[in-house]
């Protein structure tokens, strides 16, 4: 006779709670699994705070700082989503992506959280392109409009 299988209670990735056979009130499971599927499916966070704020809606989705206070001490890089009233959590991985709506700039995990900071356009110098510094110029709208460098000064 073969042995059965053993799942662990959580995924790997994003530590979604998972069934196990004759499990009461399966509801509560599923429903915390959706939470979490949605709130990371996007890759969308509404901004980054070391403190949970005191009005956030059911879904809220947050990138915690460093030095994390309240019911978020401890959770250092994790990103908090609010669900039933209380903060569920999701340890990134390496090569995680998440949009910051506030700064409206993409964010990299890679052991810490980073943004491309804003690129300065070109000026001075002796020798002067004009149209090289116009195109310049527009690469860096561009990526500032995709996101992928920051809006503003870290």
């Amino acid at each position: 006779m073969s042995e059965p299988i053993i799942y662990p209670s959580r995924t790997d990735a994003l530590g979604l709670p998972l069934l196990f056979a004759g499990q009461a009130q399966k509801e509560f499971f599923i429903n915390e699994a959706m939470f979490l599927v949605d709130a990371v499916i996007w890759r969308t966070v509404e901004a980054a705070l070391d403190t949970p704020p005191a009005d956030a809606p059911e879904g809220a989705c947050y990138r915690i700082l460093d030095g994390a206070l309240a019911d978020w001490s401890g959770r250092d890089h994790s990103i908090a989503i609010r669900i039933g009233a209380g903060w569920h959590f999701i340890s990134p991985s390496k090569g995680m992506l998440v949009f910051d709506r506030m700064r409206q700039c993409w964010y990299h995990f890679n052991g810490i959280w980073s943004c491309a900071n804003e690129v300065t356009s070109p000026e001075g110098g002796t020798v002067i392109d004009v149209e090289a510094r116009a195109a310049l110029s527009q690469l860096i709208d561009a990526l500032k409009r995709l996101g992928i460098l920051s809006v503003e000064a870290s």
